[in-house]
C-alpha cells in the first residue's frame, strides 16, 4: 500500500495566494499549475484524480502535497540546488584580468580562451567565464572615425541610393581607397579593451 495522502489545512490566506497564483500569467507556469493541484486536493479531489486532469504522475501530486503540507505556499517553489563556490582565487582572476587587457600574446594581435588558459595556468572554461562577468571581448575590435567631408552625409545618401536602387542598364564600378595590404598604422592611436567594451582602431 502506499504512504496515507498528507492532510491539508490551508488559512483564508493560504488560499487568496494558491488562487492569485493559479491565475497567474506572469508567473511560471509549472508554478501556476501547482497551486492550481492543490487547489483542487483541497476541495476534495483525490490525488489520482488530480495528476489524470493535469497529466501527471501521482507521486508527482503527492510530492507538491506533501510539499505544501510542511512549507505552505513556499513549498511549491523550485528549491535551489547548492552551487559548488568557485575555487578560483581573487589573485588569479586579477592576473587573468591585467594579462586579457594590459599585454598581447607573444606573435599574435589577440587572445583567445585556449591562450589566455595557457597563459594564467587556468581552464577555458574559467577563463570564458570571467571574460564574460567582465565584459571582456579580447578576439573583437571596432573600428571609429568620423569623416570631416562637409558633404558625407549627402555622398552616403547617394551611394546607398545606388544599392537600393539602382538605374537600369547602367554599370556600377566600386573601387576602394587602400590597397590590400593591411594597414599596420593608424591615424590615430589604438583604443585600447576595457572593462565592457571591445577594442577600437580607426578604419584608416
Amino acid at each position: 500500500m502506499g504512504r496515507p495522502a498528507v492532510d491539508l489545512t490551508v488559512t483564508a490566506e493560504d488560499r487568496r495566494q494558491l488562487e492569485s497564483i493559479a491565475r497567474s500569467q506572469s508567473l511560471p507556469a509549472a508554478l501556476s499549475r501547482r497551486a492550481q493541484m492543490i487547489l483542487r486536493l483541497i476541495d476534495g479531489e483525490t490525488n489520482s484524480a488530480v495528476a489524470r486532469r493535469y497529466r501527471v504522475s501521482r507521486p508527482t501530486v503527492s510530492l507538491w502535497r506533501r510539499r505544501f503540507a510542511e512549507h505552505g505556499v513556499a513549498g511549491l517553489h523550485n528549491v535551489l540546488k547548492p552551487v559548488r563556490p568557485h575555487s578560483t582565487g581573487e589573485d588569479e582572476v586579477t592576473r587573468l584580468i591585467n594579462t586579457a587587457v594590459s599585454r598581447k600574446p607573444s606573435g599574435k594581435t589577440h587572445w583567445s580562451r585556449r591562450s589566455l588558459a595557457q597563459q594564467t595556468g587556468l581552464s577555458k572554461s574559467t577563463v570564458h567565464r570571467h571574460l564574460t562577468l567582465f565584459g571582456l571581448q579580447p578576439h573583437r575590435t571596432k573600428r571609429f572615425k568620423m569623416s570631416n567631408d562637409p558633404f558625407f552625409i549627402e555622398k552616403v545618401r547617394d551611394i546607398v541610393g545606388l544599392y537600393l536602387n539602382p538605374p537600369d542598364d547602367a554599370l556600377m564600378l566600386c573601387v576602394g581607397e587602400k590597397s590590400q595590404c593591411p594597414a599596420l598604422e593608424r591615424t590615430q592611436p589604438v583604443l585600447p579593451m576595457g572593462l565592457g567594451y571591445v577594442e577600437g582602431i580607426t578604419h584608416d
